[in-house]
């Protein structure tokens, strides 16, 4: 079994929250089925599954229901499994295909002898109603592919190393070069396995590329099934967006060109396009700012933006053959600036992170740019040796204007420090976590005056 931090997420959720049901949704074949299902066997005596793909005659049931006690009379209606009050958690799983289950979990909620996780896949479909719950009822999370320390664990890195580069990345000294150098290697292997679980788990199975190549075309393929079935009328660019987000990484500027769709493509007319893309889990735009100031969504452009995938391993897939040889093999024929690009903006985005990057003509362009512990962080992502050539970096830091502190550059060199420029192994992204405040934030105002 996958380790998947998502299983401890869900764990501290039903500990924490009586009287809530939890949400998991994500992209197709990430995982969330699994994990419910992990966590469901660990702590419940019963667990009820009703899948709305495999039984559609369980849809009908939840139309036009009065009250909970109705709800739950169907749903007896549809298992063995005993209903045991405090003792059994009922899994909706496919949600998108019915609707109506918005307004069930609020009366079932609030009924409270049961406790209900949900799980929908957002590709092809629209989740808007069904996450129209009012606050209090339901929490979403959204479950993303393996990150890089989730692929070192399936793996059976021990959790020593982890301790050790944890200290190393809090106190920015250097780690063991032989540590280091295996870490590398791990991460190559992650640029071409990926994180989708399907595949990581055909590695681990063969240590046959060739096989884990064909999981990720077939994944692919789902993927482009889907967006087939989605939109079959207008299809809203959705397939050849997908096509060419590995072509947009690889050219210089990484900037997806719209013109390269259609001479008269415009961002405004297919926003949907690149929205649900998004919502599905399938790519992750990272949109300019016109300043690295906080908050950086007041200078967000919305038609200035880079495409990456959620997973490293279907972009690796999606482009040409060979590749995953030459990975292994360190060739410098491969434009790894856009291979690694990926993998950070998809760790930055797993870890809760809004993705930005920033361009001008007389700074130069920052690769991404973050909100980190309250203030605005640049991030540049270097492959080759020349880690230490940042122009754009150097002007922003420099810029007193902007009030940068420091500068994060990810490269394959070992942890370092020059000035307020962190030099951090590529492999350490996963320590860069948003913060979650959890503590109440209480403030009374005098208005003694007033009163």
């Amino acid at each position: 079994m996958l380790y998947r931090e998502m299983t401890k997420k869900i764990t501290d959720f039903f500990l924490k929250e009586q009287k809530s049901a939890l949400m998991i949704t994500g992209a197709r074949q990430v995982g969330k089925t699994t994990c419910i299902r992990e966590y469901a066997k660990e702590n419940y005596k019963n667990v009820i599954e009703i899948n709305f793909i495999e039984m559609p005659q369980a849809i009908p049931l939840f139309e036009n229901a009065r009250n909970s006690a109705d709800i739950l009379l169907r749903i007896s209606a549809l298992t063995d499994v005993p209903m045991e009050k405090g003792n059994t958690l009922i899994f909706f799983d496919e949600v998108q295909e019915c609707k109506e289950i918005a307004t069930a979990i609020k009366f079932l909620v609030d009924e409270g002898s049961y406790r209900y996780i949900l799980s929908g896949s957002l590709l092809g479909v629209e989740l808007k109603d069904i996450r129209s719950v009012p606050v209090g009822y339901m929490t979403i999370y959204e479950m993303f592919p393996l990150d890089f320390f989730e692929f070192c664990k399936a793996n059976r890195v021990a959790e020593k190393i982890f301790r050790k580069l944890g200290e190393c990345f809090e106190k920015r000294i250097a780690i063991d070069s032989l540590i280091h150098e295996k870490m590398l290697e791990l991460f190559r292997l992650y640029l071409i396995v990926g994180g989708m679980p399907a595949a990581v788990q055909k590695y681990l199975d063969t240590n046959n590329l060739k096989e884990v190549l064909r999981m990720q075309q077939s994944i692919v393929q789902l993927y482009k099934k889907d967006i087939a079935k989605y939109d079959p009328n207008e299809k809203l660019y959705l397939e050849d967006i997908f096509n060419l987000i590995p072509s947009e990484l690889n050219a210089k500027n990484k900037r997806f060109v719209m013109k390269n769709l259609n001479e008269n493509f415009k961002y405004s007319r297919y926003e949907h396009s690149f929205i649900w893309l998004k919502e599905a889990g399938v790519a992750l735009p990272v949109f300019c700012v016109q300043e690295p100031a906080i908050p950086l969504l007041l200078s967000k452009s919305t038609n200035l933006f880079k495409l990456f995938l959620s997973d490293v391993g279907l972009l690796a897939a999606m482009y040409a053959d060979g590749l995953q040889i030459k990975i292994l093999n360190k060739e410098k024929d491969i434009n790894y600036g856009s291979i690694y690009e990926n993998v950070i903006a998809e760790e930055l985005r797993a870890h809760g992170f809004e993705l930005f990057y920033f361009n001008s003509k007389k700074q130069g362009e920052l690769d991404f740019v973050i909100e980190y512990q309250g203030e605005v962080l640049p991030i540049e992502v270097k492959s080759g040796k020349d880690y230490t050539r940042h122009r754009a970096l150097d002007h922003v830091l420099q810029n007193e204007a902007y009030g940068i502190r420091q500068a994060i550059v990810f490269s394959d060199e070992n942890i370092q420090v020059k000035d307020n420029v962190f030099y951090c192994p590529v492999y350490l992204v996963g320590m860069f976590k948003k913060q979650v405040e959890e503590e109440d934030l209480i403030y009374q105002l005098d208005l003694g005056i007033l009163q």
